[in-house]
């Protein structure tokens, strides 16, 4: 089971930036041989002490366990803002992204009118084995109806998600079906994908775009590169644009297949010297030569920016885009007894040139704010009203200077384009009116749409007057009022989402991102800047 994700891409607004990006860099085990020192077991006892006072002389019946938890959490408050603590229950969800599958019955799905609609049965999963199709909505999961209740995503999920070889039962009603259809479906292990899309620009030029690092990023990355150098690729942009990290080692692979032999990608340095690595480049790498153009963000943080860091230090890519997050601390994760999982900061990572891109984290609630203060003191329009300290001056390969201190500046700055912003649209998509629309007539029009074929929906699809009409009633049954003006003023904009939105109904992700990047300013920018590339990159 897969719920859409609408945060891959991005509406030009500044409500929805990616802020406070707690998952970061993990290496890829856990590492339990711990020891307890004189001093903590001290200390440990203490807590013993007094939870036992709690539990036997307190007043009122209390839950020692959500204490502990509770107290737990704020230890690590006081550390650094990404060292996190897991409980059990949450662990399984908490893991998926990084995992690269989870457990379920292989649907995408979202929530129209209050009733759960099937979006699309995954490929191969054991929804589309059973015959569940697009379209149908599921009013009815083990017994329990689930239709007309202000049934939430999360909730969505609690019911269908569970161990592989469980079964689940579900009522669904299809269209010009009579009668409700029952259906009995063996949950299985549901791969997620890590490449949004990969797909030719031109003939000259690849795009791939990498949501996040998991355990099967490099896998498919991988199968992805070549498939597009098997269709000319001979220049690459890739986009990290939003993605908040995930696994070093997948990072560190995929930085490594554009570098050439015994170059340095990344080097970590901990209190405990287990902790301390240099990873280099091998011999392996399939895109050593040609043009390479690596797109960040503000939302680009962790294992994207150690891919940038080593592509820019290492003369390799041109970077464009805006600075990004700034998060250079590295978790592991520990296991605890009761099955929930301590994700601990180990050690920093530092680019080739020596950088730490780790902002500063004094005070937690400012670090939180960081990515809001950067939008009003006008960092994302203007590259001089960021300030960096001459302390922190690096140098790369060629000798060009680059800073540390908090995240990976581009090479070239791309101002974000207000002129793509419109509250009308953030609030047709807030309330899955867009979404609900886009679905409606992808499925109504499925046949004729197929039929048409994609190159041929590219390049001639218009969105009319009737069918902005359609999605304004669309809105306002689900309670947002009509706003003409802003519609009209940005009709160029409403256009792209509305066919790139159809067009992955119909053709998946692979159709969606071409059309979508229309607006993407930070790729248009760089599809103008090959020339900019290192020399280095083009040897």
């Amino acid at each position: 089971m897969s719920e859409p994700n609408n945060t891959n891409y991005q509406i030009k607004l500044p409500l929805i930036l990616c802020i406070g990006l707690a998952g970061g860099v993990l290496i890829g085990a856990s590492l339990n041989s711990r020891t307890e020192s004189d001093a903590v077991g001290a200390d440990v006892q203490k807590l013993r002490e007094v939870l036992s006072l709690i539990n036997t002389e307190y007043v009122d019946e209390t839950k020692t366990d959500e204490l502990v938890d509770d107290a737990i959490q704020h230890i690590l408050g006081k550390l650094d803002p990404h060292s996190a603590y897991i409980p059990a229950k949450e662990r399984m969800e908490a893991n998926e992204d990084l995992r690269g599958n989870f457990e379920g019955i292989g649907i995408e799905f979202s929530i129209f009118q209050d009733t759960l609609v099937v979006v699309a049965a995954l490929s191969g999963g054991p929804s589309e084995a059973v015959g569940l199709r697009t379209g149908d909505r599921i009013v009815n999961v083990d017994g329990e109806n689930i239709a007309g209740i202000g049934l939430r995503n999360s909730e969505v999920s609690k019911k269908l998600k569970g161990p592989k070889g469980t079964e689940v039962k579900i009522e669904v009603v299809r269209r010009n079906v009579g009668q409700p259809i029952s259906f009995s479906i063996i949950r299985d292990k549901i791969p997620q994908s890590s490449v949004d899309a990969s797909y030719m620009i031109n003939e000259e030029v690849g795009y791939i775009k990498v949501s996040r690092f998991s355990q099967t990023t490099y896998s498919e990355f991988r199968a992805a590169m070549e498939k597009l150098k098997k269709e000319g690729m001979s220049k690459m942009i890739l986009d990290l644009q939003g993605n908040p990290g995930g696994y070093m080692n997948q990072a560190i692979d995929l930085a490594d297949d554009f570098l050439p032999a015994g170059e340095k990608i990344v080097f970590t340095n901990g209190k405990d010297k287990r902790y301390n690595s240099d990873a280099m480049s091998t011999a392996k790498g399939e895109f050593e030569k040609g043009d390479l153009i690596v797109l960040i963000n503000e939302g680009s943080a962790s294992a994207s920016e150690i891919v940038a860091g080593a592509l820019q230090d290492n003369d390799r890519a041109l970077i464009v885009g805006r600075r990004s997050y700034g998060k250079g601390l590295v978790q592991s994760p520990f296991d605890l007894n009761d099955g929930s999982e301590l994700r601990l900061t180990i050690s920093r990572y530092y680019t080739p040139s020596g950088r730490s891109i780790q902002k500063p984290y004094d005070d937690n609630q400012e670090y939180s704010k960081d990515i809001m203060e950067r939008y009003k003191h006008g960092e994302f329009f203007h590259a001089d009203s960021i300030k960096f300290n001459d302390s922190l001056k690096y140098q790369t390969r060629s000798g060009r200077t680059v800073y540390g201190g908090g995240g990976i500046m581009p090479d070239y700055f791309v101002p974000l384009d207000t002129t793509l912003n419109s509250i009308y649209l953030n609030a047709l998509f807030n309330s899955n009116s867009f979404q609900e629309y886009a679905f409606n007539y992808a499925l109504e029009n499925k046949a004729k749409l197929e039929k048409m074929g994609f190159k041929e929906f590219y390049h001639d699809f218009k969105v009319n007057n009737a069918m902005y009409s359609d999605l304004v009633n669309v809105g306002k049954r689900n309670g947002v009022d009509p706003n003409w003006n802003d519609l009209n003023k940005n009709k160029e904009v409403f256009e792209t989402f509305l066919k790139a939105n159809i067009a992955r109904r119909i053709w998946g992700s692979e159709s969606f991102y071409p059309i979508f990047n229309e607006t993407n300013e930070i790729l248009q920018q760089a599809l103008q800047l090959f020339d900019k590339v290192p020399d280095r990159a083009k040897m």
